[in-house]
């Protein structure tokens, strides 16, 4: 039986952003007309995109596939917080994938959020692929509120310095209300 190809998912694009948090950036730039309503979306994700990279977390629970070595030792997922992990699939020479039987492997999902992975035996393929749901939030409502803000006012120092012509660093309170929920990678 032949299985499915499979490749390396890169993490999904953020959802699309609420008009609530849109207008959070409005209020926050005290603008009271929606000519620039695209502008402020396209900045707040990018916000939200640098507000993951600082902090080490995804943001939004998003389905993502890492193709890892078969290996018998514990082996840490690219993404965190993990939410669950959901298939394990051995990947052929020829690219194509099959699920592996729920005995062949072990998964464990650590207090920090970080997905591990591990075959149970030695196997005679080169590599599998995990699939799991990582983020913090179910929406972008529920995200908390320290990094809601920064975001927010991450999104806001974009806008306004759009044009360049007075390039201000961003301001510092942006990195102090992300600090806290920070996650280091130690390679």
């Amino acid at each position: 039986m032949k299985g499915r190809p499979t490749r390396e998912l890169p993490p999904k694009d953020l959802p699309a952003l609420p008009v609530e948090l849109i207008q959070e950036v409005k209020d926050f730039l005290r603008l009271d007309h929606g000519e620039d309503d695209a502008a402020i979306a396209r900045f707040a994700s990018s916000a939200a995109h640098l507000c993951e990279n600082f902090t080490g977390q995804m943001l939004i629970v998003r389905s993502l596939c890492d193709r890892i070595p078969a290996r018998a030792d514990w082996q840490k997922l690219k993404r965190r917080p993990v939410q669950a992990i959901t298939s394990v699939e051995a990947i052929a020479p020829d690219g194509n994938a099959r699920a592996l039987p729920a005995n062949d492997y072990a998964i464990d999902i650590d207090g920090d959020g970080v997905g591990w992975v591990k075959l149970r035996a030695a196997s005679n393929f080169q590599r599998i692929a995990v699939t799991y749901n990582a983020g913090l939030a179910v929406d972008w409502m529920t995200v908390p509120t320290t990094l809601r803000q920064g975001v927010v006012r991450l999104a806001g120092y974009l806008y306004s310095h759009r044009d360049g012509l007075d390039a201000a660093p961003p301001p510092s309170a942006v990195t102090a209300l992300w600090r806290p929920h920070r996650r280091m990678r130690l390679a």
